[in-house]
């Protein structure tokens, strides 16, 4: 694990190997008791799971000091379903505070929520990065801001009430542009910060694509993203952006405004992504998909493993991970399996 080879990885420097993370292996309890030998509690338990696994980047976001929205205004509960092992994350939807379409064309953030001194916001990203640094110095931990644009009305408003007022093309644009101010404001303090690389997550499409008028997303959305991205990149920031579900379609796009690198999940094909992306793009994932690893054959997931080590060779800066996360209920054996066999061939 090296921190310098994420760093390394995305300025697309050459490397010895690939770099590497993943998303949730913290969920597989009794998989992390075994392999470390430390009992649950314990203050290395994490720190050695990622030393054994060789991760040299850590994904990260942080909302700012105003970032839970229950606390300021009105926001909406959507549930969590059981993801972890016990379902201890199980939990039931709330009606969305926004009960009409005018409720969310009349929505304003900033009047919502309000922000932070600006100062203090700084101060406050900046911590966060010092204490990450202390606790994790063996990886690159980013910034990052969550709820960018799209996932900023979806915590507002619901996808019910979200996905109604977005029938009307024109007000929904005035909406997101106003999120979209908000978040400016927090990629400000992250551009004055010491923080290396920022994650701009936005799941702004669905597993089948676009879920909204394409023009919605190039003449808004994107170029919105750009005018976020314009401090970050004059302070030298590398931007990953990053959403669920397929974004193929405006990938080119995203690129063009200013992203550095793009995460993303198995549905957005590896493949695709690599030929036409990899020799100017960090990519983030690969062609592992954990539906694979939770219900199909070590063939399989080896076969995808093979496809991806291929498709590296066309790569300047590649963080392999499984995109769509490592939930519990992969089998520890083909946990075992899978790691033991990407250390074995992730040498440039």
């Amino acid at each position: 694990m090296s921190r310098q080879l994420a760093l390394d990885t995305l300025w697309l420097r050459p490397t010895p190997r690939l770099a590497h993370t993943e998303y949730s292996v913290e969920y597989h309890h009794d998989y992390i008791t075994r392999i470390t030998g430390l009992p649950e509690g314990h203050p290395n338990r994490i720190a050695r799971l990622r030393e054994l696994w060789g991760f040299d980047f850590l994904w990260s976001v942080d909302d700012g000091l105003h970032g839970n929205w229950f606390q300021f205004g009105r926001a909406t509960d959507m549930g969590h379903a059981e993801y972890a092992a016990d379902g201890s994350d199980l939990h039931q939807p709330t009606e969305s505070p926004f009960h009409t379409a005018e409720d969310v064309w009349a929505f304003d953030p900033v009047a919502e929520y309000g922000l932070p001194d600006f100062a203090e916001q700084v101060a406050a990203y900046e911590r966060s990065m010092q204490t990450a640094r202390q606790s994790a110095p063996e990886q690159l931990m980013t910034g990052g801001y969550y709820k960018t644009c799209v996932s900023g009305a979806i915590q507002a408003f619901g996808w019910d009430m979200f996905l109604l007022a977005a029938a009307d093309r024109t007000r929904i644009a005035k909406v997101l542009e106003r999120i979209l101010e908000f978040t400016r404001f927090h990629m400000n303090a992250w551009a004055e910060t010491s923080a290396e690389a920022i994650i701009q997550h936005d799941d702004f499409v669905w597993t089948e694509g676009a879920f909204m008028h394409p023009s919605l997303y190039r003449e808004v959305i994107i170029p919105g993203f750009a005018e976020l991205w314009k401090p970050l990149k004059a302070a030298g920031k590398k931007i990953i952006f990053c959403s669920d579900g397929n974004f193929m379609e405006f990938a080119e796009d995203i690129i063009a405004a200013g992203a550095d690198g793009l995460s993303f999940e198995p549905c957005n094909e590896f493949g695709w992504m690599a030929e036409r992306f990899g020799d100017s793009t960090v990519l983030i994932g690969s062609d592992v998909d954990c539906r694979d690893l939770a219900f199909g054959t070590w063939d399989a997931v080896r076969a995808s493993m093979d496809r991806t080590l291929e498709l590296a060779k066309r790569c300047q800066g590649l963080i392999w991970a499984v995109g769509n996360h490592m939930p519990a209920n992969i089998p520890g054996e083909m946990m075992d399996r899978y790691i033991e066999y990407l250390q074995a061939n992730w040498w440039r």
